[in-house]
């Protein structure tokens, strides 16, 4: 073979490694920007994606017709809640019954709402970096969408606590996170009160969110911290609470957001053995501050980054030079990762991390479909809510496992199976919308493509290149290249 050939398709090759690792899932429109600006310019513009052209019109068109969208967060729970109300006071059985289902039923609809815009944009953003942080950090910080009434709350949590943070300031994330009413209500703050002490949010706060758990903090801390909390909560109602003169100073309200200076414990208070000043509010900024910028938290959260991003066992030097980077820019997210991302580990085109179910999904409707725009993204949330990892689903705070194994198992593949097989046969339903005036697209994945024969087959190994010749139909060989064992690793 000719070496200029050769070195061609090794660039080739690797191309589509890098845009794989880097963006939801490699396909044919990603791996030509990536081979045309190079790897470094393709992670500055990732990494920095300001106002550059976004979602392609007939997608955000979906996204623009959601209720999410059109309507403030504010105005979309009290109203929730004024029907949950009426629906309670119902005399009769029947009436209180119907009216709680339907109450129920937007409830679910809304939260449907925000986990189809999710899929949308990790479909279809050029902005991919950013879309893979938000379900990142979506995870770090999570919330489970069945308390109360989280499922009004989950689309404007993702959108203005971690989507618009997901690669800025650490800090800053954090203070949008912890003021946000979804996480309050979600880890009970709302309950935290002088004298009626409710510690989970400051338990989760420093194992899960910040410190992690070995980083030597002692219940004292915890205790503190959820006395620096008192008083963070949540109202619904658009009135105020009746303060006495020397507090009304010190209430804030934003939104849904309350600090209410009653509910406040203002003694004196020791975090991380140092002291917190005694002035409301202002007490949080100051643990946050602190907490934020602990050593131990740079270390938990570059470890976490990289567990996600390369591997189970995040190499040494390079986990070091992240957090490195994430103390010297004050916690600067985009910094950090093109730390990662312009490291000698993660371009080596070895795959190394097995897929989770959402990655799994969402990387094979981008191959298989390129950049068409899905009519109907149902049957992805079904396949991700069937292989245990529903969004906004997970019913404990520690978010989904970021490791390998808690998702290899037999039943795991077997699921993968039929979904690759529903995905390569073209009959998915993606095309076909729901409902009395159905519309549908004719559409057929196209995966013996271009990208397939320059790249892809270069990673397949012998078996899977075996099974693929043995296919009876295109159908089958899509399923085969879906299905394979190099599909389920990035």
């Amino acid at each position: 073979m000719d070496a200029g050939v050769s070195a061609s398709a090794h660039a080739s090759t690797e191309a589509y490694t890098q845009a794989n690792r880097i963006t939801w899932g490699a396909t044919p429109a990603t791996v030509e920007r990536l081979q045309a600006v190079g790897l470094r310019a393709y992670v500055a513009a990732q990494l920095h994606p300001g106002d550059a052209a976004g979602l392609p019109a007939e997608v955000q068109a979906q996204i623009d017709a959601m209720t999410i969208v059109q309507r403030p967060l504010v105005d979309l729970v009290q109203d929730m809640e004024q029907r949950r109300k009426e629906a309670e006071a119902n005399i009769d059985d029947e009436a209180k019954k119907t009216a709680k289902q339907a109450y129920q039923a937007e409830m679910n609809r809304l939260a449907r709402e925000a986990a189809a815009r999710h899929l949308l944009r990790a479909l279809y953003s050029p902005h991919q970096v950013q879309e893979e942080m938000t379900w990142f950090w979506l995870n770090h910080f999570s919330v489970h969408q069945a308390k109360n009434n989280l499922r009004a709350m989950v689309g404007d949590y993702e959108e203005t606590a971690i989507r618009a943070h997901a690669l800025g300031k650490f800090r800053d994330l954090l203070g949008a996170v912890v003021q946000h009413p979804a996480m309050l209500r979600y880890l009970d703050n709302e309950q935290n009160a002088v004298g009626r002490i409710n510690e989970n949010f400051a338990r989760e706060l420093m194992e899960l969110h910040t410190l992690g758990v070995d980083a030597g903090y002692t219940q004292h801390d915890v205790q503190e911290l959820a006395r620096v909390l008192t008083g963070v909560g949540v109202r619904l109602g658009s009135n105020n609470p009746g303060l006495r003169k020397e507090l009304q100073a010190f209430h804030v309200r934003r939104g849904l957001f309350e600090f209410n200076p009653a509910r406040h414990d203002f003694a004196a208070k020791e975090l991380l053995g140092h002291p917190i000043r005694s002035r409301g509010l202002a007490e949080l900024d100051e643990a946050l501050d602190r907490l934020a910028r602990s050593p131990a938290t740079a270390r938990f959260i570059c470890r976490k980054l990289l567990s996600y991003w390369l591997t189970d066992e995040p190499p040494q030097p390079l986990l070091q030079a992240m957090v490195q980077t994430f103390e010297r820019s004050d916690g600067d997210i985009a910094k950090t990762l093109e730390v990662l991302f312009t490291s000698p580990e993660f371009s080596r085109t070895e795959q190394q991390k097995f897929k989770d179910p959402i990655r799994f999904v969402v990387s094979a409707v981008r191959l298989a479909y390129d950049e068409k725009p899905v009519l109907n993204v149902g049957p992805m949330l079904n396949w991700i809510n069937r292989m245990g990892e529903p969004l906004f689903g997970r019913a404990t705070p520690d978010g989904y496992s970021l490791q390998s194994a808690a998702w290899a198992s037999p039943g795991q593949l077997s699921t993968r199976f039929e979904v690759a097989k529903a995905i390569g046969s073209g009959s998915a339903g993606l095309f076909r919308t729901e409902g009395a005036q159905a519309q549908e697209r004719a559409a057929f994945p196209q995966l013996a493509n271009a990208l397939y024969y320059q790249s892809i087959v270069k990673t397949l190994g012998p078996a899977t290149l075996n099974a693929l010749q043995q296919s009876a139909s295109p159908q089958e060989w899509n399923t085969f290249l879906l299905s394979s064992p190099e599909m389920m690793r990035r």
